[in-house]
């Protein structure tokens, strides 16, 4: 009995260091310190952590699974190169998912949710840099993920945030895209406030180009 719980405890404390590892990684490449082609050896990495080896390449594998790197056996891993075929792809996965977590979100938050949600999406109308609008963006969807009482939903947009992060962090409205977004953004609200979750869904996903 005391060894299994013991043992238990140990792959629980390997798994949450490999969790440290990836999000401190996966963060230096998302905000840009560790740029594309950058070249991460687990060795150096384990000894700037203190850790051992182990952890390192599960960060690292799980990273590539996001896209986030490439890994070459015995040599180095490498941080990916954002394409605009990848912003493609990522703006079209994410225009999904917000539609999911707005659909979900107003259909089954309370009134007093849907007004704080709608708030939030009132600081994009009069915001203009690209970054700061990512960010409230971000959030207004993770409110309404957080509010679509779907846990698998959470789960796939928790392990995909920081790809998508990465992917659109610098993702720009064209110019003559930016009055139609704007609207789009006062009719979301409003389809919010009176909790008509299909259109919603349907605001959700124009933002994306969807």
């Amino acid at each position: 009995m005391n060894n299994n719980r013991s043992t238990t405890g140990v792959r629980e404390s390997k798994q949450l260091l490999a969790e440290e590892v990836f999000r401190h990684i996966g963060s230096q490449i998302v905000d840009g310190r560790l740029g594309p082609g950058h070249r991460i050896r687990d060795v150096d990495v384990a000894e700037e952590l203190h850790v051992s080896r182990t952890p390192v390449r599960e960060a690292l594998q799980r990273l590539e699974r996001l896209g986030l790197v490439v890994m070459y056996p015995s040599r180095y891993t490498e941080v990916t190169t954002v394409t605009p075929e990848i912003v493609e792809q990522t703006l079209e996965f994410a225009g999904y998912q917000a539609g999911m977590a707005a659909r979900m979100g107003v259909e089954r938050m309370s009134q007093r949710d849907r007004e704080r949600a709608a708030a939030l999406v009132e600081e994009l109308y009069d915001e203009h840099d690209d970054l700061r609008v990512f960010d409230i963006r971000w959030t207004v969807f993770t409110f309404l993920s957080d509010h679509s009482r779907n846990i698998q939903h959470q789960i796939l947009l928790t392990d995909a945030s920081m790809a998508l992060a990465r992917n659109l962090r610098y993702w720009k409205v064209p110019a003559n895209e930016r009055q139609r977004m704007h609207d789009i953004y006062r009719d979301f609200h409003d389809a919010i406030l009176r909790g008509d979750a299909g259109e919603a869904e349907r605001l959700a996903r124009a933002m994306h180009g969807v």
